[in-house]
């Protein structure tokens, strides 16, 4: 019984250890500066970094890499580079970057796939026709991205789409206990009648394909609010002239004017 209760206080005194010393390395990293080659990928692949000035760069190299060294991003059959880890962490900062002191309470691993994925998260087979998805059960605290899609939404500067962006407004939808396109936690109390109405008027649109939103963002109000973010990020003037009232409920929950 003795032995049995050295062994297990042994187990504790180490796990506590290495996790204090795994939070210390976190925080050390965190508090370094950004690479120079990381801010060159920013500039040169990210409109949204690129479009902000001295003091806003700085303020982003900073969110960025306290992304990165909190947390951590695996190559599921795909090689990590250096651009990969940039643009997950461009998608984390860019829909919270005027939330100064935003945690990812619910993320703790980024698993990155070479292509598409089906629910089962299996890249071999039919129906493989996810490119990004916020892990569930098992999976949680996951965030589950295609390589490709997440490339092809910095690159194409002509769509509505960014799948990891979509991934992250999902995640910061989450946070208030309730995946369903309310977002209570950046979103002020008075605005979310409004906001409600608004997404139901927008759904109907679609549905009746009277929109240029995505159609996908019909499904439900959870990826109506995942869509309409993307639209705003990447194409904000186009949106700003078809959609006006959508464009400012956006600016009043993200905080931001879209800078792109």
């Amino acid at each position: 019984m003795i032995i049995q209760f050295i062994i297990l206080l042994t187990g504790i005194v180490l796990f506590v250890y290495f996790g204090f010393s795994a939070l210390k390395e976190k925080n050390r990293l965190s508090g370094e500066p950004l690479p120079t080659k990381y801010k060159e990928l920013l500039q040169e692949h990210v409109a949204f970094y690129k479009a902000l000035g001295e003091k806003q760069k700085a303020a982003f190299d900073k969110r960025v890499q306290h992304f990165l060294a909190t947390t951590t991003i695996t190559g599921v059959g795909a090689h990590v580079e250096d651009l990969d880890r940039v643009l997950i962490a461009a998608s984390a900062v860019i829909p919270i970057f005027h939330f100064p002191d935003w945690e990812y309470v619910n993320l703790q691993e980024v698993l990155l796939y070479p292509e598409t994925f089906n629910e089962s998260f299996e890249q071999q087979g039919s129906d493989r026709n996810i490119l990004g998805m916020v892990g569930t059960g098992g999976m949680n605290n996951t965030m589950i991205l295609s390589k490709h899609a997440l490339r092809e939404g910095f690159s194409n500067k002509t769509d509505k789409s960014n799948t990891a962006i979509h991934e992250f407004v999902h995640l910061i939808d989450k946070t208030d206990g309730a995946t369903d396109g309310i977002p209570e936690i950046l979103l002020q109390h008075q605005y979310v009648m409004p906001w409600l109405n608004l997404m139901h008027e927008n759904i109907k649109e679609i549905r009746a394909n009277k929109s240029d939103i995505n159609p996908y963002a019909s499904t439900n109000q959870q990826e109506f609010l995942a869509v309409a973010a993307e639209y705003f990020f990447e194409r904000p003037q186009l949106m700003k002239i078809k959609h006006p009232e959508l464009y400012e409920m956006l600016e009043k929950i993200f905080r931001q004017k879209a800078v792109v």
